[in-house]
């Protein structure tokens, strides 16, 4: 459930940043799809390093330290927000950089959610992947139910979703110790 809530921040942007990006910033087609492809590049380029991340600190480590990220930045995002600070360049990057960590949340707290289910991993996976989806789903109803022209429901249904995220993770995901580095040879 860690990975559908972060899955759930993200999806809760595509259902709602058209309307807002578009008709409430003025952004054109073109500057609105530029726009959406930096959050996607952010979450892509970081989730590239994730392997190497987990190979080195551990998967609970990763995971840990991502939410951490990622709640802080979307915390504040929604603080900025709540405060009355409506600029698309703030917005931006903070998407920017939460997304960022949310590239290593999602792909690490599928690994862990599937290492138990060898033989019925590919079950597992399409069960993660519904609950996810449907999780989603729900958040993008609720969130766009909210919707009143600007970019503060949406802010604050992505942060609500990272601090869901974030007390999953503290209440399963125990800190463990890094991976021993393999004997030289």
């Amino acid at each position: 459930m860690i990975g559908a809530f972060g899955m759930s921040s993200f999806m809760a942007y595509p259902a709602n940043s058209s309307f807002i990006l578009i008709d409430h910033y003025g952004l054109n087609p073109t500057q609105y799809s530029i726009m959406f492809s930096i959050n996607a590049v952010s979450f892509i380029g970081v989730s590239q390093l994730t392997g190497v991340l987990t190979r080195r600190f551990g998967l609970n480590a990763v995971v840990r330290t991502a939410v951490n990220g990622f709640i802080l930045v979307m915390v504040a995002l929604a603080a900025v927000f709540a405060l009355g600070v409506d600029r698309l360049d703030v917005l931006a990057v903070l998407l920017f950089v939460g997304y960022g960590f949310l590239g290593s949340v999602i792909p690490t707290t599928a690994v862990l959610a599937l290492e138990e289910h060898g033989t019925i991993a590919g079950t597992a996976s399409a069960l993660m992947g519904t609950l996810q989806l449907v999780t989603a789903a729900v958040v993008m109803g609720i969130v766009g139910s909210f919707f009143d022209g600007t970019a503060r429901p949406m802010v604050l249904g992505i942060a609500a979703c990272a601090v869901i995220a974030f007390a999953l993770t503290r209440l399963t995901i125990k800190r463990s110790p890094a991976p021993l580095a393999a004997a030289a040879e």
